[in-house]
């Protein structure tokens, strides 16, 4: 059976990578990081398999552990933590997931990350037409009980094209979408982590709902596939 727990062990090790984040250590660790790594793959495997009842999961993508240094300031060669994102499947389908281990900062996030220049304007000019049902979904207190508020980068007043003062500009000045949620090392440690990021991943469905229906159709409602 597949990992379904992240053991003490896991995060120790991360931990002490973040303090001998080099590469002689880091040689002279690796059979263990190899195993530790392996441990991590099968925990995010089986997440995708949990997730996959629910949702058309295309890929689970696990990012590498090295850091490319070459235009960082930061030029220490190695990720302190597991992270993976999972793509959903189609065209229809819009949203990400994503999970971070690494102690004292994991997290799971969803949304938009780097919406392109044509779902972006297509984003904006919904809310500048009405707002009203993506208000609805992210302000529900069994939403928000879990994901809180949205959030994301955004311009200083208002993109080219629109008003400044339109009713909805806090919506429209955003550049990304995302939802993000904290865990504790106790919680990632916890024999229940991956039924809680199932159940978090579960529940954001009606914010990619509609996010999908808004960009798979135009202004008119009309559908673009």
């Amino acid at each position: 059976m597949a990992n379904t727990i992240i053991r003490k062990d896991v995060l120790q090790f991360l931990g002490r990578l973040k303090k001998n984040n080099n590469r002689e250590w880091f040689t002279e660790h690796k059979a263990m990081f190899k195993a530790i790594e392996a441990e991590a793959k099968e925990f995010y495997g089986r997440l995708m398999e949990q997730m996959k009842v629910h949702d058309e999961i295309e890929k689970l993508k696990m990012f590498r552990i090295y850091r490319d240094v070459r235009f960082s300031k930061d030029k220490t060669p190695y990720q302190p933590h597991f992270a993976g994102s999972f793509s959903r499947a189609g065209a229809r389908l819009r949203g990400g997931y994503y999970l971070r281990i690494r102690p004292g900062e994991s997290f799971i996030a969803t949304g938009f990350w780097e919406p392109n220049k044509e779902d972006l304007f297509r984003i904006r000019k919904e809310f500048e037409l009405d707002a009203t049902a993506f208000r609805q979904v992210i302000n529900k207190q069994s939403f928000k009980k879990i994901w809180g508020a949205l959030q994301g980068d955004e311009v200083k007043t208002a993109p080219k094209g629109f008003n400044k003062e339109d009713p909805t500009i806090d919506l429209i000045k955003k550049k990304q979408f995302i939802f993000v949620r904290n865990f504790s090392d106790k919680e990632v440690e916890s024999p229940k982590f991956l039924e809680e990021v199932n159940r978090s991943f579960k529940a954001i469905r009606p914010y990619f709902d509609l996010m999908s229906d808004v960009l798979t159709t135009n202004l008119n409602g009309e559908s673009l596939l």
